[in-house]
């Protein structure tokens, strides 16, 4: 049997990482906490802790819980009409933006594939925009639903583009593209048999039944589905990230529960994946980053705050676009800081690239700096111009 020492170390600063956050009252995400932990106890510098066999699977089913639950926050019913219209057009300038920063970084011999710095200076993480804009009590208004699908749209696109353009076993993109179009038809049967296992009278009563025993039944069929989809999509030669992601959106769409017979599924989706899986993804994170390379290096540390800037160009000068919806300026600014805030698509894009060979390993660390500082400043900066006060620090996507 594998030694757990690193699985227990990981597991007690996952545990002391939300307690830190709100005895000392940090105003960061717990995320961020998680990936400073995590280089505190690497090798890097106490070395108590190392990536082994444990704490790669664990992190690797994290890394699929946090995209399923982030499938989950898609809100499909406000993707429609004119705000769909204007988030597409957004995203649309967003990534256009992103792709000539993404030229000029290349032309100066600061990235290696300005393609995929592209596809992660247009992502947003969705997880921190809607808690932000509830505690600013903004997600009801046609402001806020306007800024909570153009962050969905950032959070959907840069996944799918992900897995179309740097599979590790891409064979060229007609080819990846007739592999996503076919993997989706699957994903839609199988969310068709879905709904005939709904409509059955016996079925259902059965999953209320087993919902809230020890079979947690609904739970189960949930991780099946996640599993099941992440190893189709890399059957079909595409990212596993991506089935994990529409695991979610399937989810999101196919479990409407009008009737209120399982109010709290979600909730324990998340308990899962945030209490037991999630955080080992982030603090293994930190564990790998190469921090001697950041901080030894002055040109690697230097490109923090240019991936910092880029990514708040990317995203925050697109926001203009929703001056028709917005009350004041301050709205505008916030949905800007809001959009560029971005971290788990950096990490797993960034963890893609190099694997690939197309991302440096000091690029990979400036990324994820230049996300966790995201995650840090842009959220403090966007709520006061929304009008609410920071309450929460702990939403991880």
């Amino acid at each position: 049997m594998p030694s757990l020492t690193s699985a227990a170390v990981v597991a007690l600063v996952a545990l002391l990482a939300p307690l830190v956050v709100r005895l000392t009252g940090l105003r960061v995400p717990e995320v961020v906490l998680q990936i400073l932990l995590g280089i505190v106890i690497g090798p890097q510098v106490l070395g108590w802790a190392r990536s082994d066999t444990p704490v790669a699977v664990l992190a690797t089913v994290g890394l699929a819980f946090l995209l399923l639950l982030a499938g989950l926050e898609i809100d499909f019913d406000r993707l429609r009409g004119r705000v769909l219209r204007l988030t597409s057009t957004a995203f649309g300038l967003s990534f256009a933006l992103a792709a000539a920063i993404g030229l000029a970084l290349g032309a100066f011999g600061l990235v290696g594939s300005p393609l995929l710095i592209a596809v992660i200076l247009s992502a947003t993480s969705l997880g921190i925009v809607l808690p932000v804009l509830e505690d600013a009590g903004q997600v009801e208004t046609p402001f806020g639903q306007v800024v909570v699908a153009g962050a969905s749209i950032a959070e959907v696109v840069p996944v799918v583009l992900l897995s179309l353009l740097f599979s590790r076993d891409a064979v060229g993109v007609g080819s990846q593209l007739a592999l996503l179009v076919a993997f989706l038809g699957l994903i839609a049967a199988v969310g068709l048999l879905i709904v005939g296992f709904e409509r059955s009278s016996r079925i259902s009563r059965a999953l209320v039944a087993l919902q809230n025993t020890a079979a947690e039944v609904r739970v189960r069929g949930a991780v099946a589905l996640l599993m099941l989809f992440a190893a189709l999509a890399a059957a079909f030669g595409l990212e596993a990230i991506l089935g994990a992601f529409l695991a979610g959106a399937t989810l999101k769409l196919l479990d409407r529960d009008r009737a209120m017979t399982h109010t709290q599924f979600h909730l324990k989706l998340r308990a899962v994946g945030f209490g037991a899986f999630i955080p080992f993804f982030f603090v293994s994170t930190g564990m790998t980053l190469d921090v001697r390379g950041l901080v030894e290096s002055p040109s690697t540390l230097a490109r923090v705050p240019i991936f910092l800037g880029a990514m708040l160009i990317a995203r925050a000068v697109p926001a203009v676009l929703y001056a028709p919806l917005a009350e004041r300026r301050g709205q505008l600014i916030a949905a800007g800081l809001l959009q560029a805030t971005s971290l788990s698509i950096p990490v797993v894009a960034g963890a893609i690239g190099v694997q690939l060979g197309v991302i440096q390993p000091s690029n990979y660390v400036a990324l994820v700096t230049a996300g966790l500082l995201s995650v840090v400043i842009f959220p403090l900066l966007a709520l006061p111009r929304l009008g609410g006060d920071a309450r929460r620090g702990d939403h991880a996507t």
